[in-house]
């Protein structure tokens, strides 16, 4: 086997595995979860779901507000009615500073953390303080693309497989997918982030004028700073990619000395 074949293998294997354990196991694990709890169906919700949630959970933000003895264990969240966030890595987070809100309280502010399936951090208190302004509660945008997320990380897990499996040109250009991961998660992102800041309601009880809320740094919004940062889950999207990219490159390599030979 030409070495550059094998290289190719094991860039898209590191790849496989990181969008694996980081994305596609704790959601598909996790899937459904939220809307039991919702329910009143705990009953309904597996050991390994649990086992799963409390081992991604393990030193997450929870609100300032749930017991710290109930922190990673999913039973004891539930059972304290505490705000339960879903268990795949977060990707960005944004945070809300304001007097009203002191640092020996919330030192890290108002934190939210998105992730491809969800939200975590103080999100009934992020929704509180945008309903002042008239915006919409967070789960309003996106919904597509959290009901399709699982089925697309699975496409793009299938395209990994293939691209390990066989050496097809075709598979080359689908591996471009993964690669640009890191980019259309910001695209979309910044696509909710203004379509929220410009379809404002008259119900707000502060009335300020359309905006586009901050995609990346520190910005203003009335009196509250806010800060918008990639988080881990990011800093995984941007590996794969990287590791995608050597394969791709690993392979039209070999690909193009094979032809040759």
């Amino acid at each position: 086997m030409h070495s550059s074949f094998l290289k190719s293998k094991i860039f898209t294997g590191i790849a496989l595995v990181v969008l694996t354990l980081a994305f596609t196991l704790p959601m598909i694990s996790f899937h459904g979860v939220l809307s039991k709890i919702d329910d009143g169906k705990k009953e309904e919700i597996s050991s390994f779901s649990k086992s799963i949630w409390n081992f991604y959970n393990q030193g997450r933000y929870k609100s300032t507000t749930t017991n710290k003895e109930a922190h990673n264990n999913l039973d004891e969240m539930i059972k304290s009615s505490a705000e339960i966030g879903v268990a795949s890595m977060p990707i960005w987070f944004v945070s809300l500073e304001a007097p009203n809100y002191p640092k020996e309280a919330f030192p890290e502010g108002i934190p939210v953390f998105f992730h491809f399936d969800g939200f975590s951090g103080e999100v009934h208190e992020m929704n509180t303080i945008n309903h002042y302004i008239g915006m919409d509660p967070m789960w309003i945008g996106g919904i597509l693309e959290r009901e399709i997320g699982i089925y697309a990380l699975l496409f793009l897990s299938l395209i990994m497989v293939y691209f390990i499996a066989y050496n097809n040109k075709i598979l080359n250009y689908l591996m471009f997918i993964p690669v640009s991961m890191p980019l259309l998660f910001i695209a979309d992102y910044s696509y909710w982030l203004y379509w929220f800041g410009h379809n404002l309601h008259d119900w707000g009880a502060f009335k300020i004028k359309p905006f586009m809320p901050t995609v990346f740094g520190d910005g203003k919004v009335a009196q509250f700073t806010t800060h918008s940062y990639p988080t881990i889950g990011f800093y995984l999207l941007v590996a794969i990619s990287l590791f995608s990219l050597l394969a791709i490159l690993a392979k039209s390599k070999a690909l193009k000395e094979s032809a040759t030979n």
